[in-house]
């Protein structure tokens, strides 16, 4: 059921009093002043109320893992843009015409189910509402990492990724729903938990989709954006490879791992579609295939809704 809070709002009513009106059989000239004040506060009671600030919250049964998409209606195209919270954590919205705004809100594996309280602030109103975030299994997996693919990365390959993850440029460079990078089987789906040679990752989760792809085969940009990260194996990038990360726009990003041959540069401005490398084993690969992680504000989320319903 989709979340509107109806929160704070204004009255409205318009009164005539003619000199005919009659009121429980009594003629509008015979009514006191008290009387006519009664009317008129009987009328305002029963105005419909005028809705100056609307919140419809979807997928309107999230799980963990989802991407919560808050739609804001503000009254009037002048309104100030609202402040966005989630447990007391800020997110940033943006207009998308006709004063109306969207902010997007990411949920993960590690958090627990259960409500989440989501306030919304514009031109001195707030409006509060209880999101329900169900719970969700996710597998359990082990893998063993041979020699020389067990390192823990270097902090200079960590720093560039985790800007890049926070970037939050205005643009909204996706369009619709998004593609699937590459052609070949899935083989780890989001959010599996994993064993690495026998020890429980205990603030992990699979933060994406793998396909097992044959190598060299092409990897497409999930959507359209712009090439912000672009990091080689050669450089000290031991876990994530041959790597591009795509900026989507608005906290949305996308980050392709592994790959064996990169074909764009940062800065680049790339479709929806288009092929950016190619499929490979680089990095912390047990084998050829593709990781391919969707984040949002830095987190990162489930990309099957974003494929199959679109999130706009």
């Amino acid at each position: 059921m989709t979340n509107v809070n109806q929160g704070n709002c204004r009255q409205s009513a318009k009164i005539i009093v003619n000199p005919i009106f009659r009121w429980g059989g009594l003629k509008a000239k015979q009514l006191t002043v008290s009387s006519i004040g009664g009317i008129v506060a009987g009328f305002l009671s029963f105005a419909l109320p005028v809705q100056a600030l609307q919140v419809v919250v979807t997928p309107a049964n999230p799980q963990l893992g989802d991407t919560l998409s808050v739609m804001i209606q503000v009254d009037g195209n002048g309104g100030e843009t609202p402040k966005v919270s989630l447990q007391q954590k800020n997110y940033p919205a943006f207009p998308i015409g006709n004063g109306h705004f969207r902010a997007l809100l990411p949920t993960t594996p590690l958090e627990k189910p259960g409500v989440r309280l989501l306030q919304v602030a514009s031109d001195g109103q707030v409006q509060k509402l209880n999101v329900q975030v169900r719970d969700r299994d996710f597998p359990t997996q082990s893998i063993w990492l041979p020699p020389g693919k067990d390192e823990e990365g270097t902090d200079a390959e960590f720093d560039r990724v985790d800007a890049f993850k926070a970037l939050v440029t205005p643009e909204k460079f996706w369009d619709g729903k998004l593609l699937r990078p590459n052609s070949g089987e899935i083989t780890t789906i989001y959010g599996v938990r994993r064993y690495y040679n026998g020890v429980f990752a205990q603030d992990y989760y699979h933060r994406g989709v793998d396909y097992a792809g044959a190598y060299g085969s092409p990897v497409i940009a999930p959507a359209a954006g712009r090439v912000s990260l672009v990091g080689r194996e050669s450089q000290g990038f031991k876990i994530h490879g041959n790597v591009v990360g795509i900026d989507h726009g608005q906290g949305v990003a996308s980050i392709l791992m592994h790959l064996s041959r990169i074909d764009v540069k940062e800065g680049d401005v790339v479709k929806a579609g288009q092929v950016i490398g190619a499929l490979g084993s680089t990095g912390a690969a047990t084998g050829p295939h593709l990781h391919w992680g969707l984040y949002v504000h830095g987190q990162s989320v489930d990309p099957v809704p974003w494929r199959l319903q679109g999130v706009e």
